[in-house]
């Protein structure tokens, strides 16, 4: 399992570790894509394509845009 939290949206959730999974894949499955959020593995800012494993901790930042 790979625990995830929202930032700012109350959101804290486990999601089920697949082989291969990266955090672009991660951001789907919570409805998100690479920009309209960004990603830290384990406290550090992850790219999109950087893999996750079975017990990582995900926080995703939803991007705020506004004028």
């Amino acid at each position: 399992m790979i625990r995830v939290k929202v930032l700012g949206r109350g959101v804290e959730k486990e999601i089920e570790w697949r082989k291969g999974m990266t955090i672009k894949d991660v951001l789907h499955e919570l409805g998100f894509n690479t920009e309209s959020a960004i990603a830290r593995l384990n406290g550090r800012v992850a790219l999109e394509d950087e893999r996750v494993k079975d017990g990582d901790y995900v926080e995703v930042i939803p991007v705020v845009s506004g004028g």
